[in-house]
């Protein structure tokens, strides 16, 4: 007999080559975006707009965009999306190649990117376990192949494309982008249809919305799931705020080295999510999340103490393998136990909490740097992320993660807390 592991379906690799590329149109705009509103104004608060335009959709339209995807056919949301904001692109190219650019055309462009975002990542995480029948150890692999291409893609390729491709025209990285959106929105319409979401009759959209909201706030390891990037955004936007000044005052790095110190925070973030399986089936899901949460505030603590650059930049990569391996681990666990019905509701009630959070973070980070010392933010972030580490860990215990597997596999199937070692024999 020969040994083999399940496969993802072909459906997958359509829907990673299509993420791929429309993390890499991210990435070209999320460097384009800020040149070309520093082209037309020097002025901080017109940048600050145009930066907070792309979250403003998390913050007022998270729980609700969550349920229209729950009515709606998630692949249909994904590529109609994907196509509308490559069509505002275009406009936006167009204005740009005709010198009508200007920073509240820029910010409205910013806005409807992000509640494109919104409606696209929230059918995507919801589609995915569809796709793979909600097997965790499937979820883990996808996920974590689909983190590690949009780190490369949006963190490493993109955004010196992004430049350069400014550098030849004003128009030319959001006709780039554009072209991306519509790559996307072409392969996504390929894919396999899945079950469309049974709308529960007689509730109404605010309704379906607060009903979601509620199942995470009363399930203890859906809202531990929720509280780790929500409190890891207030502690890693706290180091962020200050991280530029910290390298240049504390450090002595210019910015090239800064760059290289952002390069070995993504670099780390890559080996975490290439090694989150292999730690979720080693220590168990809910073990391998304590640890990774453990490694991120011990990291910060490294990086709060560090006396060189180089020392800085190891700090960084440890703790960005620890944020790499939590995110694929974190959504994998969340996509294999939650309903279907109510998929997008909790994907976007968990992402919009980590989104309402991130403010405070740097608010906190700055306030802490003027207040007393550009390091404290950095040893208050390492503190906040070892409390939240000894909080939630038993809200995402092994013991907890398993009994929501079990709950949630269909009768007759075997016990999924076993799948991720699961190895299927073929006939010979």
């Amino acid at each position: 007999m020969t040994s083999y592991v399940r496969k993802l379906p072909t459906g997958f690799g359509r829907l990673w080559t299509a993420q791929t590329v429309s993390s890499l149109g991210d990435g070209v705009s999320h460097a384009a975006l800020p040149l070309l509103a520093l082209t037309l104004t020097r002025d901080p608060m017109a940048l600050a707009v145009v930066a907070a335009a792309g979250t403003l959709p998390w913050l007022l339209f998270g729980v609700l965009g969550g349920a229209l995807v729950d009515r709606w056919d998630r692949r249909r949301t994904m590529w109609v999306t994907d196509a509308a904001r490559g069509a505002l692109l275009a406009t936006a190219a167009a204005a740009a190649a005709l010198d009508m650019l200007n920073i509240p055309l820029l910010a409205a462009v910013s806005f409807f990117l992000g509640l494109g975002g919104l409606f696209f990542d929230t059918a995507a995480t919801a589609y995915l376990p569809d796709l793979l029948g909600r097997d965790p150890a499937l979820l883990e692999r996808a996920n974590s192949r689909l983190r590690g291409t949009q780190t490369a893609a949006s963190g490493f390729a993109g955004p010196p494309v992004g430049s350069a491709l400014l550098a030849v025209g004003r128009a030319v990285p959001l006709v780039a982008d554009a072209v991306s959106f519509a790559l996307c929105a072409l392969l996504v319409r390929s894919l396999p249809a899945t079950p469309r979401p049974v709308p529960q009759a007689g509730e109404s959209l605010l309704r379906q919305a607060r009903a979601g909201a509620s199942y995470v706030f009363r399930d203890r390891l859906l809202l531990g799931l929720a509280l780790r990037p929500a409190v890891g955004n207030i502690a890693f936007l706290a180091v962020e705020t200050v991280l530029a000044l910290f390298a240049h005052d504390r450090l002595g790095v210019d910015g090239l080295g800064f760059g290289l110190l952002l390069t070995a925070e993504a670099t780390g973030g890559l080996l975490g999510a290439g090694i989150a399986s292999f730690l979720g089936r080693r220590l168990g899901t809910g073990t391998a999340l304590t640890c990774t949460a453990l490694v991120e505030g011990l990291a910060i603590l490294g990086l709060a103490a560090a006396p060189n650059p180089y020392a800085a930049g190891l700090a960084l990569a440890v703790c960005g393998a620890g944020m790499g391996a939590t995110m694929v681990l974190g959504p994998s666990l969340r996509q294999a136990i939650v309903p279907a019905r109510l998929m997008g509701r909790v994907a976007s009630t968990s992402r919009m909490l980590a989104m309402c959070a991130a403010p405070f973070g740097a608010f906190l980070g700055g306030w802490l740097a003027s207040s007393y010392d550009v390091r404290t933010p950095l040893y208050a972030a390492a503190g906040l992320l070892l409390a939240m580490t000894a909080v939630t860990a038993t809200m995402t215990s092994n013991r907890r993660v398993e009994a929501a597997l079990r709950a949630a596999a269909p009768a007759g199937d075997p016990d999924p807390a076993e799948s991720r070692d699961r190895i299927e024999e073929p006939a010979v």
